[in-house]
């Protein structure tokens, strides 16, 4: 099949390598003239595992090419799909422009029946947006050309988007139309072969399905941040309290793990945008304001950590900081809850010495060159000089780490953990002092210890 993705991000990427890997000839099409030079050079603007290898393999079969005619793209194309970004205005609600101008340019553009569909995490409503814009783009034109608009929101997790891709839980399709809905069936038949995962639904429904996913992983992640604060001040093992509600199997285990809250290009956008949604139709969503305080006020959890024990003392400290991306197996740095740990330590005059595996070069992209952040090349050099080790993201690489060494460059063996990753009698025994996440130190949730 032909399909054309307009948009050569995260989403447009991994879908578009995927449908072509499975046969289909696919085009992805980008405003971005220097993306697609480097991506027709065989370089992979975004960190995912195998996703480099993937889009090698098809662009050297000739089933996946990049491009900037979206006009080339649009006669291309029996399935338009539309990947661009829908980032966050102030007031939190989607920035739907870019979506709308690959609407108006379809219109524009088409020539024969083609199906057109929204791919980007988008608004209720935002198909008939668009449908609106094709309309009456053909309307200017003086043509009549047959189309329908679907809802086919993703589901990637960043780190696994290629597996989430090829092996499906579901594939919502949002339409009204029979003949639509079998053409989306053949077109990811090849992902669904051992059981019919198509789940089928009117297109406001679909669009709903998308925020509503992630703002419910979202409110676990918060729920389960409030739970831990309340078992460090009572004295409690929030890992213990983890262990007992998710071997309910009307809980489980997944997305119950306490932290240093939230990060990258979904959820906190999702939340907000579900929330200015509430907002214009005249409800006050209660729940989904709690949640995103919550992360909020999460993120700065390993702060407030410290100022407990160092007190007023963080001038001219220097802190070892493991992993800088929001969460392991991706370079993105969005939203990321290392992010607001750096800006407050910088502010209280301490300096940092930074390490993630993946995420250097996005972090000297974001947070630019600074002197009071020095980027290290391994865990282990991050540590030299550094009065304590935070830890931030949660990667494979820190689970079991060299212990004796920790406590041997750290100028104090004090290891702050934003991701529970060690059990606090090892590390007892280790002569390491160990503050995690409501892991039973009621002393913290008072006035500092005054660490000299």
């Amino acid at each position: 099949m032909k399909v054309t993705i307009f948009g050569s991000g995260y989403v447009g990427l991994v879908t578009g390598a995927c449908l072509a890997e499975a046969g289909n000839h696919v085009i992805c099409v980008d405003v971005d003239a220097a993306k697609v030079a480097r991506l027709n050079a065989g370089e992979v603007p975004i960190h995912e595992p195998g996703l480099e290898a993937l889009i090698g393999r098809n662009r050297e079969a000739g089933r996946i090419e990049f491009s900037t005619d979206a006009v080339a793209g649009v006669r291309h194309g029996l399935f338009l799909l539309i990947a661009v970004g829908t980032p966050p205005g102030e007031d939190g609600s989607a920035d739907l422009r870019h979506v709308l101008t690959v609407a108006r340019t379809i219109g524009e553009t088409l020539e024969q029946y083609a199906i057109v569909i929204t791919k980007s995490t988008v608004p209720v409503g935002t198909a008939d947006k668009v449908n609106a814009e094709v309309s009456a783009a053909l309307a200017k034109r003086d043509v009549n050309v047959e189309y329908d608009v679907v809802s086919n929101p993703e589901f990637l997790k960043e780190g696994a988007a290629i597996a989430d891709f090829m092996k499906p839980d579901r594939v919502v399709v949002g339409t009204g139309n029979p003949r639509t809905t079998e053409l989306l069936r053949a077109l990811y038949e090849p992902f669904t072969r051992n059981r019919d995962r198509l789940v089928v639904m009117d297109v406001r429904s679909a669009e709903l399905t998308k925020y509503a996913a992630n703002a419910m992983l979202a409110t676990k992640i918060s729920f389960m941040n409030e739970l831990a604060n309340i078992a460090e001040r009572v004295g409690a093992d929030i890992e213990k309290v983890r262990v007992g509600i998710g071997s309910d199997p009307r809980i489980g285990y997944s997305f119950i793990y306490p932290g240093t809250g939230y990060g990258g290009s979904c959820f906190p956008k999702d939340v907000k945008a579900l929330v200015r949604s509430a907002h214009e139709v005249g409800y006050e969503p209660a729940l989904f304001d709690a949640v995103e305080a919550v992360n909020e006020r999460q993120k700065s959890v390993l702060v407030r950590k410290l100022n407990h024990v160092y007190g007023s003392a963080l001038r001219d400290r220097c802190f070892a900081l493991w992993g800088l991306a929001f969460k392991p197996n991706t370079d993105d740095m969005r939203e990321a809850p290392s992010r607001v740990v750096i800006a407050a330590l910088q502010a209280a005059g301490a300096t940092l010495r930074a390490y993630d595996p993946v995420a250097m070069d996005e972090a000297r992209r974001q947070l630019g060159v600074n002197p009071a952040l020095t980027y290290c090349k391994g865990p282990y050099e991050a540590l030299e000089g550094a009065d304590a080790l935070l830890i931030v993201t949660e990667w494979q690489e820190f689970r079991s780490p060299d212990f004796d060494r920790i406590r041997k460059l750290l100028k104090a063996p004090r290891i702050f953990d934003g991701r529970n990753l060690y059990d606090p009698a090892l590390l007892e025994r280790f002569g390491i002092e160990y503050y995690a996440v409501g892991r039973g130190r009621p002393a913290l949730a008072g006035s500092h210890e005054g660490v000299k």
